[in-house]
């Protein structure tokens, strides 16, 4: 196995474990924008968005992130 699958034309492909960003950061932005945080970004691989207050919380991977989000949001109840 080679960690690729073929994308929609011929010849291009992409990394299996590749994440579409976009898509991401606009799930995350639904999930939690409610619930005080924004300014979600990726940058070079880490994940992060800053709560009402100003903390900035930080995952490697949009799941991680999101964890973060909800202990933080969770400690915060």
């Amino acid at each position: 196995m080679n960690g690729t699958a073929e994308a929609g034309t011929a010849g291009q492909r992409r990394d299996v474990f590749a994440v579409d960003e976009d898509a991401a950061l606009a799930a995350l932005e639904d999930a939690w924008t409610a619930g005080g945080y924004h300014a979600f970004s990726v940058d070079d691989g880490t994940w992060s968005a800053i709560s009402d207050a100003g903390e900035i919380l930080i995952g490697a991977t949009p799941d991680e992130l999101g964890r973060e989000i909800r202990a933080h949001w969770q400690e915060m109840q």
